[in-house]
């Protein structure tokens, strides 16, 4: 399995731009996957300069609805006409960081034939399956740090079940896509026990005292985290001080599994 990061917050590469956001282009046994687009256009751009051809992608997820994951929908439908998006029904829904910041989607792309919703786990191909944060048991509470979602007319808080994992199971190993973990890194990870974990933590903002508890929980798993985009650059390198199996992904890496 291949996995280049189309985009991410940091680039150490001065020929690709970084963004806060999250793209990653996936080369399993021959199919070629689109996680998440970034918030702009620039994940294409970047994807134009490391030789990967979104054209040819065969099918896309979008982890959940916010803007920095799918504010790159437009430019993706535009340079591939076939591939289909699969969304939890939920992703369109307005979110908001407090009550004035919309993060959300463009709403003028919600009726798109390419959508395809999601609400249950789902086989996407062989050896691929997507898993709504509805199947995980969320034994560890987990804060919304301020995000909300409109409900009848109500900005109340984020429950994110808009949230989706990717699993794919490759030649024994099971390697899991979450774009930012917002039910709890530890929820997911505890539950899926994968191989591999790709994706943001959701701790840009967490004080020590929960990130020593991630540290000891996540260390005990036999899982190599390659981590990124909101887990935040200090408390990566706070848990990276703390965990043998953690590591970081830049924009414009290419990780060979």
């Amino acid at each position: 399995m291949k996995i280049t990061v189309l985009c991410e917050n940091v680039s150490r590469d001065p020929e690709i731009e970084a963004e806060h956001g999250l793209s990653l282009f996936v080369e399993s046994e021959g199919r070629r996957i689109l996680f998440d687009m970034g918030q702009t256009e620039l994940f294409a751009r970047n994807a134009n300069i490391l030789g990967v051809k979104l054209s040819q992608v065969e099918l896309a997820v979008l982890s959940h609805g916010h803007y920095d994951h799918g504010g790159g929908l437009e430019s993706f439908l535009r340079e591939n006409l076939t591939a289909p998006v699969y969304v939890h029904p939920k992703a369109f829904e307005a979110h908001f960081h407090g009550a004035e910041k919309y993060i959300g989607l463009a709403s003028s792309l919600k009726e798109n034939e390419r959508f395809v919703a999601i609400e249950n786990v789902t086989e996407l191909s062989e050896g691929i399956t997507l898993h709504p944060a509805s199947c995980v048991p969320r034994n560890n509470p987990s804060l919304p740090h301020g995000l909300t979602v409109e409900v009848n007319g109500q900005l109340v808080p984020d429950s994110f079940e808009h949230e989706q994992y990717m699993l794919i199971e490759e030649k024994g190993k099971r390697v899991l896509f979450s774009g930012c973990s917002h039910i709890g890194i530890l929820n997911i990870a505890e539950h899926f026990r994968p191989q591999v974990l790709i994706g943001g933590f959701h701790t840009s903002k967490a004080e020590e005292t929960k990130l020593d508890e991630i540290a000891e929980r996540l260390g005990k798993l036999q899982t190599i985290f390659y981590t990124c985009h909101c887990t935040g650059e200090k408390q990566f390198d706070y848990l990276s001080c703390r965990m043998h199996n953690i590591r970081y992904l830049s924009c414009g890496q290419v990780l060979t599994i």
